[in-house]
């Protein structure tokens, strides 16, 4: 762990220099301990570190640390932007899932003949979907800061970026919930002498939580919000039964089959906010991104293998995906822009942060791979898509937007 986190914090301080985001860093930094260069350059010292047994403690740190992360970010999910820009928000973020999507389905015939890519057991419209959700993601929480840092909440911009992001992930989270439930990642269940399939128990199960969720217990859960309020913050006993809910929200979101993020983002939309938000948001956070995001990262560094690429075909194979990420993401969103009366830079710079994948797309990614959806070649090629997309946000945005940021707005 002192390994991961000098390293996330030197490589993310030097992403910070060069105008990145720290989390870009830390993506990288991930890829570093990997066998991409840590395993090449001193494959004995890559050995003593990551160890068998430290890697099965690294995964159970990895997938707690991603759970808390996407509680946070559904605690941070504000369904007020969709009011105001409604109709533009839900035309670039369709447009921003139809044209990925289409693109992935018309990769698949060509992928699945590619050894690696995906599982032989995995059927077309199913390979279409992952594909399509891999390429759709938005780096929702990192669109969130860049919009937040330059203070353009409240703008044109910064409402109709938000809210089509939200759109846009929910909509791509809700694919892969297919996904993992048609690929048999449930089990059966038998209630009363009846089988109810794997599928029917994902989906099923998935709907009910969100329904209940986010009705009876929002409801319920204000009380929460209340107290907060009446004693000015969070107490040790309140983040004690939050953090216990959270761990009952993951383990029924795994017993379905989907997956536990899910559960922790649904609990997270359906929490009060206010003081409530703030404090549990001001607890939690620094642990959970400081020292638990970054064994996610190493995680997923430790499954990347860039070597693969250097073979001409996946080489190929990676230049069209991260073609096909680029181009469809980021034309479908500023066309559906401009089409929907937003001027030239607002719909670039639309384009622009909705093109950004960040954690987003590495969660969705690591989730195909645990579950044998993906094969590790795909899995080294889309970590190396994400990187890519997500390092070319900032700047793109400073060039096209830049200049029409608001005087006093942070830079």
């Amino acid at each position: 762990m002192a390994v991961i986190l000098v390293a996330c914090r030197l490589v993310g301080m030097v992403a910070r220099k060069l105008g990145q985001p720290q989390v870009v860093g830390e993506m990288i930094a991930g890829v570093l301990l990997g066998p991409s260069l840590l395993g090449q350059l001193w494959p004995g010292a890559a050995e003593w570190i990551f160890t068998k047994e430290s890697r099965s403690i690294l995964y159970v740190g990895a997938q707690l640390g991603v759970g808390l992360y996407m509680f946070l970010v559904g605690l941070e999910f504000r369904t007020d932007h969709f009011r105001s820009r409604a109709r533009s928000a839900a035309c670039v973020s369709i447009a921003g899932m139809l044209v990925p999507f289409l693109l992935g389905a018309l990769l698949v015939p060509w992928l699945r003949e590619v050894p690696g890519i995906f599982s032989p057991k995995l059927r077309h419209f199913e390979a279409a979907l992952f594909l399509g959700a891999a390429i759709a993601i938005t780096a929702f929480p990192m669109l969130a800061r860049i919009i937040s840092e330059r203070g353009l909440s409240g703008t044109p911009l910064g409402t109709l970026a938000l809210a089509a992001g939200a759109i846009d992930d929910a909509a791509a989270w809700c694919v892969l919930a297919v996904v993992l439930a048609t690929f048999g990642a449930s089990q059966p269940m038998v209630v009363g002498g009846f089988t109810i399939g794997a599928e029917l128990v994902a989906i099923g199960g998935s709907l009910l939580y969100g329904i209940v969720a986010l009705t009876i217990g929002k409801r319920l859960l204000a009380g929460l919000g209340r107290r907060a309020e009446r004693d000015a913050g969070v107490s040790d006993a309140m983040l004690a039964v939050v953090l216990a809910l959270f761990c009952l929200a993951a383990w029924y979101a795994d017993i379905i089959g989907v997956h536990a993020v899910f559960g922790g983002f649904i609990l997270g939309i359906a929490m009060p906010r206010g003081v409530f938000a703030d404090d549990i948001r001001k607890k939690l956070e620094p642990f959970a991104v400081v020292f638990l995001l970054p064994m996610f990262f190493t995680f997923s560094g430790l499954n990347t293998q860039l070597d693969l690429l250097v073979d001409p075909r996946l080489l190929l194979v990676g230049g069209a995906i991260l073609l096909a990420s680029m181009l469809g993401k980021f034309v479908a969103c500023w066309a559906a822009a401009r089409l929907n009366g937003e001027d030239s830079a607002t719909a670039l710079a639309v384009g622009t942060l909705m093109n950004a994948r960040g954690l987003m797309e590495l969660i969705i990614i690591n989730i195909g791979l645990q579950h044998g959806i993906i094969g590790e070649a795909l899995f080294s090629i889309l970590v190396m898509m994400a990187i890519v997309t997500t390092l070319m946000a900032t700047p793109l945005f400073e060039r096209v937007y830049g200049r029409k940021m608001p005087r006093g707005s942070s830079v």
